[in-house]
């Protein structure tokens, strides 16, 4: 019988577990999938905490790669034995075998791994939808990321790089920021030790930058909204920190007629044209060989309460996944 990391109450990295799970044939819509890797996101602490509530018992996990076993009846967008990674609603990848809607499902090129597929379609997708619809960057433009030494972060450097957007990136130790600069971000600040404000005005020559991408929330979200220039957009796409407070509008006038957005993937991808748009291009970029996908940790997938513990203190860098 196959296993899966289950959680039956919400709580910490303890109330996770490896145990049996009964997957049948797919139904209509349905496919069954065998998975060769699992990704690590935010998402999933967020689930397993309850800040994000879902029906239990829960199997965690929103973004993986494997093969096609089987296909419900009237399945045509895919087939068994068709290599597919996914990043969607409802959670599930933390397990050897899942159904899946085959509607999320998506086809991996022969050129990107397993692995790679796993680590990159939740990360890889966000960054698609951040600088490319919810404000499309263009070249010249300065901006600022924050966790650019995490898995969206690797991503979005050399995404934006490429673009020829210079990229100002937060990020909290020596080391983050050396990794940061290797995947193409222009500008590092420690913002353990340094006021990213006064270093994104400084860079800018008082300037500002014309949006602010930032998954880290409570804590730098105030900050955030004075590193932006009149007209600025601050994008708040995950709450590493905690989740934003309630702001008043008239906030956002008095720092320069500011735009607030709080954006998600499942959103952006919640039509089956957008999703194999945003996958295409995201697979396009990383055979370019433009983006790379750093997977700095491997867990077996029945210690991924190790991962999340690892996570949360903030010792991983770039993707993580978990192996069945």
């Amino acid at each position: 019988m196959p296993k899966a990391i289950r959680i039956h109450e919400y709580g910490g990295p303890e109330q996770m577990r490896w145990e049996d799970v009964e997957v049948g044939d797919p139904g209509p819509g349905q496919a069954r999938v065998r998975h060769l890797a699992a990704g690590l996101n935010f998402i999933d602490v967020y689930q397993r905490s309850g800040l994000y509530k879902l029906p239990m018992p829960l199997t965690l996990g929103m973004e993986g790669a494997g093969v096609v076993e089987a296909v419900g009846p009237g399945v045509t967008l895919v087939q068994p034995g068709d290599r597919v990674a996914y990043s969607s609603q409802p959670p599930g990848s933390y397990s050897e075998m899942r159904l899946s809607p085959a509607d999320r499902l998506v086809k991996l090129p022969d050129g990107i791994s397993f692995e790679a597929g796993a680590a990159m379609m939740l990360k890889g997708m966000t960054v698609q939808y951040l600088i490319k619809r919810t404000f499309k960057v263009e070249p010249g433009m300065t901006v600022l990321f924050h966790a650019a030494a995490g898995g969206v972060g690797l991503i979005a450097c050399q995404w934006l790089n490429a673009l020829g957007v210079t990229v100002i990136g937060t990020v909290g130790s020596d080391a983050k920021a050396e990794l940061a600069r290797r995947h193409g971000c222009h500008h590092t600040i420690v913002y353990t030790r340094e006021n990213f404000v006064d270093r994104v005005k400084e860079i800018t020559g008082g300037k500002g930058v014309p949006v602010v991408y930032d998954s880290v929330g409570k804590d730098v979200w105030e900050g955030s909204l004075d590193c932006l220039s009149m007209f600025g957009m601050y994008v708040n796409f995950g709450n590493a920190s905690g989740k934003v407070p309630p702001v008043e509008p008239l906030l956002l006038a008095q720092k320069g007629s500011l735009f607030l957005t709080r954006p998600t993937l499942f959103n952006y991808t919640a039509k089956r044209e957008d999703l194999e748009a945003i996958s295409r291009d995201l697979f396009d970029i990383v055979l370019s060989g433009k983006v790379k996908i750093e997977i700095d940790q491997r867990y077996a997938m029945k210690d991924a309460a190790q991962a999340h513990r690892d996570l949360e203190a903030r010792k991983t860098t770039g993707s993580t996944v978990l192996l069945p």
